[in-house]
């Protein structure tokens, strides 16, 4: 008897398996989702559907909205202002554009490379299609390119720092203002989904990374020759 109750209730658990998996199909099921990586719990396609569609599953926005604590290395070397690869770090009409991609499943909060004060906030909507740095290939991509460019006052110039989106996910936050005093690794705002975050340099900066470099906010070091030491 025993061993037959142990038998229905073996089927009973391969049965709910395989409805959970025609259910979930072709995206994970939750009998085994929390023990993969983020990037095979929530599959892109899948992502994307919820951005279409509006909604989205609570245990990815719990993942999403994390905002783990970081420690800024000691020295005065500037710090990635955000999690993701670096995809570029061209030179154009004398700026350096280090251009970082954020995927679904990095950070989104971003902090500042440096300390100093906050000179603006900008905003550019969805009509900055054309203009400056419009032919870089971080908003070429981008139908609607939404931004906020943040400049930063420091003993040795100034950086700035653009929080860019686009059609797919406009939203924006900024947590700091003109005129304010911010530390290096301070967090400065936030982009709500898919996005890319530029730090504009003098060209002649010492850069500390390359394009392919996985770099996180507030604790890898980019570049030298713009902070006082």
């Amino acid at each position: 008897m025993t061993i037959l109750i142990l038998q229905i209730v073996i089927l009973c658990v391969v049965a709910v398996a395989i409805v959970l998996w025609a259910l979930y199909f072709p995206y994970p099921s939750p009998l085994i989702r929390r023990w993969l990586p983020p990037r095979r719990r929530w599959p892109e396609s899948q992502i994307r559907t919820w951005l279409e569609q509006g909604g989205f599953q609570r245990a990815f926005l719990r993942h999403f909205y994390s905002d783990p604590e970081r420690i800024a290395p000691p020295g005065n070397s500037m710090l990635a202002p955000a999690d993701g690869l670096v995809t570029s770090a061209e030179v154009h009409g004398g700026v350096r554009y280090l251009v970082i991609a954020l995927s679904f499943w990095d950070m989104h909060v971003q902090r500042s490379p440096v300390s100093g004060r906050v000179l603006s906030v900008e905003s550019h909507g969805d009509g900055f299609m054309d203009g400056e740095g419009r032919e870089f290939a971080f908003l070429r991509e981008k139908s609607c390119p939404v931004q906020k460019r943040l400049v930063i006052a420091t003993d040795a110039g100034q950086v700035a720092v653009r929080l860019i989106t686009s059609l797919a996910a406009r939203r924006i936050e900024t947590w700091v203002r003109e005129g304010e005093q911010i530390e290096r690794g301070q967090r400065i705002g936030r982009i709500l989904l898919g996005s890319t975050v530029v730090l504009e340099l003098p060209p002649a900066v010492k850069l500390l990374v390359r394009t392919g470099d996985r770099v996180w906010a507030g604790e890898t070091a980019v570049a030298e020759g713009v902070t006082s030491p």
